[in-house]
């Protein structure tokens, strides 16, 4: 295994076993997933572990207009190609209901301490968190993507929490 990739594994398991410590996560009713792909933290660990656990498992299906939908998953095996060519659960699988203890983890390019995120442009958890404030939101990022400052918009929401494989930063709540 090539020291970058062994590197970017070890990140990824300090990350996954330093949230599966939080106890939001803990308690949680529902957790929010989202597929990883390219140079993203490593989700697909943290699915399997979370199911081993015994906790409920939600993905995202992206539709028109921004609109996301989150189904219950058992494994990674429920998970088959969907828009913009990652995978996403079948729409026939059932949908959580959020409370206050829902846990959404939001996917980004980088964060800033307070919670600032820069995303793919899509747009989709921005509308998420918009319409869902009562979910609990936690972005996972390496440590060298925590950044001093970002070119943010007014729509653009803040997560309450950032976990990097160094440290566990509370945002806003």
């Amino acid at each position: 295994m090539r020291a970058e990739v062994r590197d970017k594994v070890s990140k990824d398991m300090d990350i996954i076993d330093r949230l599966l410590e939080e106890e939001k996560i803990l308690e949680a009713d529902h957790i929010l997933l989202y597929a990883s792909f390219g140079s993203e933290v490593d989700t697909y660990l943290l699915i399997d572990k979370l199911i081993e656990m015994g906790k409920s498992v939600a993905l995202p299906r992206c539709g028109s207009e921004r609109s996301m939908t989150f189904h219950l998953i058992q494994s990674v095996a429920d998970l088959h190609e969907g828009m913009y060519r990652i995978p996403e659960p079948d729409s026939a699988l059932p949908q959580p209901e959020f409370t206050s203890d829902t846990v959404c983890l939001v996917p980004g390019l980088a964060f800033t301490e307070e919670g600032g995120r820069i995303g793919y442009g899509g747009g989709y958890y921005d509308a998420f968190i918009l319409d869902n404030p009562q979910v609990y939101t936690i972005g996972l990022i390496y440590e060298e993507l925590v950044v001093s400052e970002l070119p943010l918009m007014d729509h653009d929401l803040r997560v309450n929490m950032i976990v990097t494989e160094e440290r566990t930063v509370l945002c806003n709540g």
